[in-house]
């Protein structure tokens, strides 16, 4: 029998009994975690930094794969879509963040440790959705590209030239963004919160999505706040050569740790 749910502010929701109760957040819940994110981030910085910096390198291994098989006009496609392989490459970050919030001063092997999790199954179902996503969202890129501008660029200048000096080429910015903020905010929605919740309450997939989903649905203002500065902080960490995102990728996923803690209501509440 499904159970009632409260929600701070009065509202109530019904889920099943395995999902847990939600807390409508506000944008200072946003900056708390932002700053336990950084904080969890300096006392740890070398190894996250590491930790995360296959990230960058297959985005730049994907990068070269464009320019060398003629298939440049993927080539912002993969790098925005990238992003959303992000929640699941942080997988450790969150484990770090749990550890340090019970006292412990966690290492190498507790990072890596999700992977001997019983619902680590579970947690690479979802990455392998979020592949998915990501897949489906280059073929949408290349369709979008044969329907504007047609032919193949003879390089990435004449491609950008063709994108901002051509009406086909603005066709090509509008609906491709437009396209893809709808892939966007899919994986956003079913992941901003899911493996964090995996982690810590050891839920399978699709209740993870579920309490994911409806903690978006519920905080929509603060969530969009919180996928800006995501989106922002990846842009700004991929200039230049995706350096940058050796810093700011753990920063988030820490911080998505924190984002978690403060919409999911704890256990013993």
């Amino acid at each position: 029998m499904a159970r009632t749910i409260p929600i701070q502010q009065g509202r109530v929701v019904r889920a099943g009994p395995s999902l847990p109760a939600l807390r409508r957040i506000t944008a200072n819940d946003i900056g708390h975690a932002l700053r336990a994110g950084y904080e969890d981030f300096k006392a740890w910085p070398t190894h996250a930094a590491f930790l995360v910096l296959i990230y960058p390198v297959i985005g730049l291994l994907l990068a070269f794969a464009t320019s060398q098989q003629n298939v440049i006009p993927l080539f912002y496609p993969l790098l925005a879509g990238f992003a959303i392989l992000g929640p699941f490459a942080a997988l450790g970050l969150y484990e770090v963040s749990r550890r340090r919030e019970l006292g412990e001063t966690p290492g190498w092997r507790d990072a890596l440790s999700v992977t001997r999790r019983a619902n680590f199954g579970s947690m690479l179902l979802l990455g392998l959705a979020l592949l998915v996503i990501f897949v489906c969202w280059l073929g949408a890129a290349q369709v979008i590209y044969a329907v504007t501008l047609k032919s193949a660029p003879e390089s990435f200048m004449d491609l950008i030239r063709r994108a901002f000096t051509s009406p086909a080429g603005w066709a090509l910015i509008i609906l491709g963004n437009g396209v893809g903020f709808v892939f966007a905010a899919l994986a956003f929605a079913i992941s901003v919160i899911s493996f964090p919740l995996m982690l810590d309450r050891h839920l399978g997939a699709a209740d993870a999505v579920r309490c994911s989903v409806r903690a978006v649905l519920h905080n929509p203002g603060p969530m969009a706040l919180w996928g800006f500065i995501v989106a922002t902080g990846l842009v700004l960490g991929s200039l230049p050569f995706l350096i940058g995102l050796t810093v700011v990728l753990p920063i988030l996923g820490h911080a998505t740790w924190h984002l978690y803690r403060r919409v999911v209501v704890d256990e013993a509440q």
